[in-house]
């Protein structure tokens, strides 16, 4: 369980015109989010297949791959990091959590936060302070702004709301899509499970919100009513 072996078995299961794809789908053209991003072209259920064979390689062994230019061993890297915060006593979970912030420069496209945000960073702060998502809301880093709001969706599937809805008034002016798409979709899921408390929050700032986050939180509305929400 090397990392050489785990590598070669990421690489074999490359497709370079996938990698083509994959490098317009995350804009890593110049001036784009992904700028400079580089690509195996390796598909997310590939990963997750790799993370699961190399399981029991220690921390130490994998963390390179946090580094890494090519974003599927970042992603690598990181679901694996879950897998350990998942399966560990609170020691290690505390070691992933630092592992993670460590690394946060190198969590920088949405796949990266999406898939692994509620559940390393959002699971730990669940019983601690939320500064930390305030800070990171508060960032110039589109990723940590991105990481924070990610993480409230832990809580959200807990039932626990006010952490998403906090955030979603900060970031309310934010100037990125990436971060208007990540609130509307966490303000559509405390929708799923309370309208109300989402009605609620749009009745004082739906004039406010960007058109995209407004249109990612009431996506399930009926369409008569999504209408009438777009032409506030």
């Amino acid at each position: 369980m090397s990392l050489a072996a785990l590598q070669r078995d990421l690489r074999r299961r490359a497709r370079p015109r996938k990698a083509a794809i994959l490098q317009r789908f995350f804009k890593t053209g110049p001036g784009e989010y992904g700028e400079g991003d580089r690509f195996l072209g390796v598909v997310v259920p590939d990963i997750r297949a790799v993370a699961r064979r190399f399981r029991g390689m220690p921390i130490p062994a994998f963390a390179p791959l946090l580094k890494s230019p090519f974003h599927e061993e970042r992603l690598l890297g990181l679901l694996m990091l879950v897998d350990r915060y998942e399966r560990g006593d609170d020691h290690e979970k505390a070691h992933v959590y630092r592992c993670y912030l460590a690394h946060m420069p190198f969590i920088n496209n949405w796949d990266l936060v999406d898939l692994t945000a509620p559940n390393v960073v959002g699971t730990h702060l669940e019983h601690r302070s939320k500064a930390p998502l305030s800070a990171w809301a508060r960032s110039p880093s589109l990723w940590k702004r991105r990481i924070a709001v990610l993480a409230t969706f832990h809580y959200i599937r807990q039932g626990q709301f006010d952490e998403s809805l906090r955030l979603a008034r900060m970031l309310l002016n934010d100037p990125e899509d990436l971060i208007h798409k990540a609130v509307g979709w966490m303000l559509r899921e405390v929708g799923k499970r309370d309208t109300r408390i989402l009605e609620s929050f749009l009745r004082r700032h739906a004039r406010r919100m960007p058109r995209t986050m407004l249109r990612y939180a009431i996506e399930r509305f009926p369409e008569r009513k999504r209408q009438a929400y777009m032409t506030m």
